[in-house]
C-alpha cells in the first residue's frame, strides 16, 4: 500500500457501527488523493499506515463526518445581496457542513428551467469552498424542462403549494402537482414539497386581518402563528400523500413544524409509500411561547410552533418518521426583517419569513440532544448520513467510510460558544440565536482531505459542483 497523504488520529470518531446505525469509537483514518482509504482501529499505534501528514485530535475532540445540508437558499444570481455562494459557504465550512444543496428560488431566475440551471453553475463556479449541489423547481407551466434539468445534474425539484413569496415561483395546484411528480417519476426524480394548504391559510389570514382591524398588535408572534396554523401544514401534507399514492413517484415534505402532520407521514411510511420529511434546527430548540413581540428574526414559514411540539419532533425523528434535519438557511437584507431593533415596525405579518443558521445548525442541535440526552451519534445520523442518503451520496458523503470523499469535521463538544452575530460568516448577520450560549464547536473543516482556512478572506474556494447524474466539476 503506497503511503497515505494524511492519516487523523482521533480516540472518539463517529463511524458506522455495522448494524446500519453509528457509535463512537477510537479510529485512525487515512486518506488518499481526496478519499478515505482506510479506517482501522486506533488499539495498536504501531500498525497504523505511513502518511506524509499525521493529524492527532485532542482529548476534547470528536471527529465527524462532513455534515451534509440539502436546504440552503443561496440566493445567486439575482438576489446576492441576501446571499452569495461565496458567504454562504464560507459559513457552511465554518459550521461543519462540507456539502450543501441549493435550493431553486430566491435567486433570480428561479432554477425552474435548463437556462437557469447553467446560470447557476456559472454564478457557483470558483465561487464556493464546499460542495455544491442544486435542486430544480415545479411551478406551472415547466413539466416540460424537468427532464433537462435531471439530465443537468439536479437531484430532484421543489414546489410550493402555496404562494412561496417572491414572484418568480409560482406555487403549483394540486393537479400541477400531480402533474410533476408523474414526470419525476417517469425521470426517476423526486419531488420536495413545501406543503401548506392555501385555503387554510387564507381563512387564518382573514381572521388575522379582522383583528388587527379591531386594535391587535401585528407585532405580536402569537397573532403571526395565528396566520400559518398546523392545519395548514396537515391538509396540504395529506394531499401529497394522496398524490403519491394515486400517481406514484417519490415526496420529500421539507421543513415540517406539525407534530399533528407527524402521524400522516408514519401512516404513508408504513404504507409502502416513498414519502419522507425533514425539520429544522429552529423547530427543535424554539419556542413560540418564548418569542418576543416585534422579534421578526424568529419569523419563518410554517412558524416555530410551542415546546410540545418540538418534543414531538423530536421524538419522530428518534422514531425514524423523520428523516434528517437541515437548516432552510433563508437569509435577505436586514431591511426586510423590519426589525423593531433597528427602529423599523416589527411587523411580524409584513416581514420576510426565513432563518439563516447554515453556520449554527450543528451546535444549536446539538445543544438541545445533549439536554435531552440525545448521544451526538445520533445528531450526525439525521444531519450527515441520511441526508446524504436521501440525495443518493451514500457511501461518498455524509459517512467515514473507505471510499467516501474525505470530508470531515473536528468538533469540541462541550467547548462553549457564544453567538455574536460578528463571527458569522454569511452575508447578512440577522439570527434568532444572537447572544446565545451553545455548546460545540467546530475547530476544523475538511474537504477532500484538505483543511479549508475559510476564516481568512483571501482563502481559495476548493470546493466542486455536484451532479445527480454525469460527471461532477470542479469549481
Amino acid at each position: 500500500m503506497s503511503e497515505l497523504d494524511l492519516l487523523v488520529l482521533a480516540e472518539r470518531a463517529v463511524l458506522p457501527d455495522g448494524a446500519g446505525g453509528l457509535d463512537v469509537r477510537p479510529a485512525a483514518v487515512g486518506v488518499r488523493d481526496g478519499r478515505i482509504a482506510v479506517v482501522v482501529p486506533l488499539d495498536h499505534r504501531g500498525d497504523l499506515p505511513r502518511a506524509e501528514r499525521v493529524l492527532e485530535l485532542g482529548d476534547d475532540e470528536v471527529l465527524l463526518p462532513g455534515l451534509v445540508d440539502t436546504h440552503v437558499h443561496i440566493n445567486e444570481p439575482g438576489r446576492t445581496a441576501w446571499e452569495g455562494f461565496d458567504t454562504a459557504t464560507r459559513a457552511a465550512a465554518l459550521g461543519g457542513v462540507t456539502t450543501v444543496i441549493d435550493m431553486p428560488l430566491n435567486s433570480i431566475p428561479a432554477t425552474t428551467t435548463v437556462g437557469a440551471l447553467r446560470l447557476k453553475h456559472e454564478a457557483a463556479r470558483g465561487a464556493v469552498h464546499v460542495d455544491v449541489g442544486f435542486w430544480g423547481g415545479v411551478v406551472p407551466g415547466n413539466t416540460g424542462e424537468l427532464a433537462g434539468l435531471v439530465a443537468g445534474g439536479v437531484f430532484g425539484a421543489k414546489c410550493f403549494t402555496t404562494p412561496s413569496g417572491v414572484d418568480e415561483f409560482e406555487h403549483v395546484n394540486p393537479a400541477q402537482l400531480r402533474e410533476g411528480l408523474a414526470e419525476l417519476a417517469r425521470l426517476g426524480s423526486r419531488l420536495l414539497v413545501h406543503a401548506e394548504d392555501p385555503a387554510v391559510l387564507d381563512e387564518a389570514a382573514a381572521d388575522v386581518a379582522r383583528r388587527v382591524a379591531d386594535g391587535a398588535d401585528p407585532r405580536s408572534f402569537a397573532l403571526f402563528l395565528a396566520s400559518r396554523p398546523a392545519a395548514a401544514e396537515d391538509s396540504a401534507v395529506a394531499d401529497v400523500i394522496a398524490a403519491v399514492r394515486e400517481v406514484g413517484g417519490a415526496v420529500h415534505v421539507v421543513h415540517l413544524a406539525s407534530a399533528s402532520a407527524l402521524p400522516l407521514v408514519a401512516a404513508a411510511r408504513a404504507e409502502g409509500l416513498a414519502v419522507t420529511a425533514e425539520t429544522c434546527p429552529h423547530y427543535l430548540t424554539l419556542d413560540a411561547a418564548a418569542v418576543p413581540d416585534g422579534a421578526t428574526q424568529f419569523k419563518c414559514c410554517p412558524p416555530v410552533r410551542d415546546a410540545s411540539v418540538a418534543g414531538e419532533l423530536w421524538a419522530a425523528l428518534e422514531a425514524g418518521v423523520l428523516d434528517s434535519v437541515v437548516s432552510d438557511h433563508s437569509p435577505c437584507t436586514p431591511d426586510l426583517k423590519l426589525l423593531e431593533a433597528d427602529g423599523r415596525s416589527g411587523d411580524f405579518l409584513a416581514a420576510w419569513g426565513g432563518i439563516a443558521s447554515v453556520q449554527l445548525g450543528l451546535p444549536v442541535v446539538w445543544t438541545a440532544a445533549r439536554e435531552r440526552g440525545v448521544p451526538l451519534e445520533r445528531v450526525v445520523e439525521w444531519m450527515a448520513a441520511r441526508p446524504a442518503a436521501r440525495v443518493g451520496l451514500a457511501g461518498r458523503k455524509g459517512s467515514l467510510v473507505v471510499g467516501a470523499d474525505a470530508d470531515f469535521a473536528v468538533l469540541a463538544p462541550e467547548e462553549e460558544l457564544l453567538v455574536d452575530p460578528g463571527m458569522l460568516a454569511f452575508k447578512n448577520k440577522v439570527t434568532p440565536y444572537a447572544g446565545r450560549t451553545l455548546r460545540g464547536t467546530v475547530r476544523s473543516t475538511w474537504l477532500r482531505g484538505t483543511r479549508l482556512e475559510v476564516a481568512d478572506p483571501s482563502a481559495a474556494p476548493g470546493g466542486r459542483l455536484l451532479h445527480a447524474v454525469g460527471q461532477d466539476e470542479s469549481a
